[in-house]
């Protein structure tokens, strides 16, 4: 059979691995049926090679991934091994300061020197001086309002922190910057912690080799720079780790300063408030809470009222963080703290001074030890004594003049009951015109030339010619003394001459009786200053201060004999009751015989009573004194004395310009008359222990005229008297 007309089977290799062939006729499906699909408009550039771009960019992507991830990984093991080298020296710093941080009750008390506490006469507190330091007290003794108080201002997160407050930091860095200031200047952010460690002067101990003084070494301690921050928030970590936060708080209580020469919370409420500070109520507590800030500043005794408003805001403050109600903020803030009586006072300033200066410099001024001082002051004579300056500055001398003023008050014994040193008289650390400034005394030194002449016998009605007078002066010429009034009054009894400050009569019975032995009386009554070599000696040539004429005149008052005025009691150190030292004054040896001193007594209460003092007679009392008035008016003077007391008041410039129109029977007087006036208020009069004159001889039996033409007969006396005692008989 043949095969043609059929077609022939492909040649193919065999399908050896099962590959199902595709159906050899099989129709595809009609599409449905839809809208026409868009059709690109052709380009009419060369399409891109998009397929060669997309792989660049995914390499550099790639590349710069693998790059970041290269540096991400670089950083973190910079980082990693930066923070634990910063973690290591960290720790090792810790824990070193941890081993150097001693006991606590070591760092209460760290004062480099201690304090004077300084007592009236009766024992009461008048005045402070050095760094003062009440006692240690602890987070738990103090009253629980000025724990309080001191949180809510200082540190409200201090329960919480680990020593330093990064909230509080980037906070006081964000004040500053606003307020236009550096990010570490103004508010610091520090924590109580921190702020103990800048009182611990992060651990250095004050060393006077390194430093010029003590107030160098505190300046460097309160430096404000980062690397100082930095050692400061180390440090206060340390004291987290080594101390608990009482004991930290404790520390800061009794070491902060808080105004007033006052450390630690104690002294501050001694000083203020004059109780202790375990007892202090809300007001009073954030009144010292207040003082934290700025302690010189703020101090009550500086500024009361800006130290209550101040308290207001700390009272706010404690009300918002939920220490006092509502009720509790508005009546201690309409019920603010007050300072003691002890803290009003405004004594004490110059005679404190007076007192520190004459005491052992290494118990006072440079004192380590807490010590207390029994004084003379009188509180009421003080305060008397200032309001009488006051009185007389108000009233009698023209507003705005410059012109300055002392007084002294003392006893006859030489106690000093009061010190004004100055129109200033609150002043402390003042220039103390009753002690330091020397001046001239004019005619208050004329009393001396008095006493010399009834120590030598002399009577207070002996005769004395006061007419024009020369002295030849070698090497200088004629010196011819005139009186202020420029008259002569001719034969005249010592008691007028005094009483009237008559010039020649004082210069003649000086040259009578020898110059020596007025400069031997002088200097016997206390009156230490050169005295000149002279016969202007008897005018008050010479240079004293107020304290030696007034301690003078004290002399002249207890009888004769000399005073040393002094303002010291005892002095012991604080929880004594042995005192160290006692009183360096009082009365000393005798200078001219009692009845002397009588008589020249009544001599003196003839100045006040009929002479140049009348201004300054009081009523009801017998007053002895005397003006003094110096060349060219620079200097007005009166000192005088009743039974009870001595004083003395100095007015001038303090550059020695002539005072105008004052005298010393003027304004020194009227100041004398107004602070002994309130002195001697509700004091019972009492005599002066001045002689009773005796009866005038009869004329034939005056004695006869003495030298220079005016009684001599005293002087005589005492001559025949020493005649008689060598070659006897009657």
């Amino acid at each position: 059979m043949s095969n043609s007309g059929r077609k022939k089977p492909p040649l193919v290799a065999e399908n050896r691995y099962g590959r199902k062939s595709k159906p050899a006729h099989k129709p595809k499906p009609k599409p449905k049926p839809g809208p026409k699909p868009r059709t690109k408009a052709k380009s009419a550039t060369k399409p891109r090679a998009t397929p060669r771009k997309t792989g660049v960019v995914a390499r550099l992507r790639h590349m710069a991934g693998a790059l970041l991830r290269w540096v991400g990984r670089l950083v973190w093991a910079i980082t990693w091994r930066t923070g634990m080298v910063f973690a290591l020296i960290l720790g090792l710093s810790i824990a070193y300061l941890y081993t150097s941080l001693p006991a606590p009750d070591d760092l209460l008390d760290g004062r480099a020197r201690g304090s004077v506490t300084l007592l009236d006469r009766s024992g009461d507190v008048f005045a402070w001086r050095g760094d003062q330091f009440g006692g240690v007290v602890t987070a738990d003794s103090v009253s629980p309002d000025l724990k309080n108080a001191v949180i809510a201002t200082e540190d409200k997160r201090f329960y919480r922190h680990f020593g330093i407050s990064p909230r509080g930091i980037a906070g006081a860095v964000r004040i500053n910057l606003s307020e236009g200031r550096g990010p570490l200047s103004g508010h610091g952010g520090s924590t109580i912690t921190q702020q103990t460690a800048k009182l611990l002067c992060l651990g250095v101990a004050y060393d006077p080799e390194e430093w010029k003084s003590e107030a160098d070494y505190v300046r460097d301690c309160r430096r404000t720079s980062l690397w100082r921050k930095a050692k400061e928030a180390v440090f206060a970590i340390a004291m987290e780790v080594k101390y608990t936060k009482d004991e930290i708080l404790s520390i800061y209580l009794n070491r902060a300063y808080m105004g007033g020469g006052a450390y630690g919370a104690e002294a501050a409420a001694q000083r203020y408030f004059g109780k202790h500070a375990a007892v202090l109520n809300p007001a009073e507590s954030a009144m010292l809470a207040g003082l934290l800030t700025a302690p010189s500043t703020l101090a009550p005794t500086s500024n009361l009222s800006r130290s209550q408003n101040r308290a207001a805001t700390v009272l706010r403050l404690m009300n918002d963080q939920g220490y006092l109600t509502d009720e509790q903020t508005a009546y201690w803030q309409d019920n603010p703290a007050t300072l003691s009586r002890a803290a009003k006072a405004s004594t004490g300033g110059y005679f404190a001074d007076w007192v520190m200066a004459s005491g052992p410099e290494f118990f006072t001024r440079n004192t380590t030890e807490d010590v207390i001082l029994r004084t003379t002051l009188d509180p009421r004579i003080q305060k008397a004594t200032e309001d009488g300056l006051n009185y007389i500055f108000e009233n009698k001398v023209r507003e705005g003049s410059k012109a300055q003023a002392a007084i002294v008050v003392m006893s006859a014994d030489g106690a000093v009951r009061a010190m004004v040193g100055g129109r200033d008289v609150e002043a402390s650390g003042a220039f103390n015109r009753a002690v330091q400034a020397k001046r001239q005394t004019g005619s208050a030194f004329k009393p001396f030339v008095y006493a010399a002449a009834l120590d030598l016998g002399y009577a207070f009605d002996d005769l004395v010619e006061d007419a024009p007078y020369c002295l030849d002066i070698p090497g200088s010429g004629e010196w011819c003394p005139k009186n202020y009034t420029s008259k002569h009054y001719g034969e005249v009894s010592l008691t007028f001459a005094l009483k009237n400050s008559l010039n020649i009569p004082a210069v003649k019975i000086s040259e009578a009786v020898g110059r020596e032995n007025v400069r031997k009386v002088a200097s016997g009554f206390g009156i230490e200053s050169d005295l000149a070599a002279g016969p202007a000696l008897a005018l008050g040539a010479s240079e004293s201060s107020l304290l030696e004429m007034t301690g003078a005149y004290a002399g002249i008052l207890n009888g004769g004999s000399s005073v040393t005025p002094y303002g010291l009691i005892e002095l012991r150190l604080q929880g004594e009751n042995d005192p160290l030292m006692g009183t360096g004054g009082g009365i000393g040896e005798r200078v001219i015989t009692e009845s002397a001193a009588r008589e020249l007594i009544y001599m003196m209460e003839k100045v006040v009573s009929e002479g140049t003092g009348r201004r300054a007679a009081l009523d009801g009392w017998q007053v002895a004194g005397k003006t003094g008035t110096t060349q060219a008016a620079r200097d007005a003077w009166f000192i005088g004395f009743t039974a009870d007391y001595v004083a003395g008041v100095w007015m001038g410039y303090d550059d020695n310009t002539p005072l105008t129109g004052v005298t010393g029977s003027g304004l020194p007087a009227e100041i004398w008359h107004e602070a002994m006036k309130r002195i001697h208020e509700n004091l019972e009069p009492t005599p002066l222990p001045a002689f009773v004159p005796r009866p005038k001889p009869k004329p034939e039996q005056q004695p006869r005229s003495g030298p220079n033409g005016g009684d001599g007969g005293g002087l005589e006396k005492v001559l025949d008297g020493i005649l008689r005692d060598i070659f006897g008989g009657n």
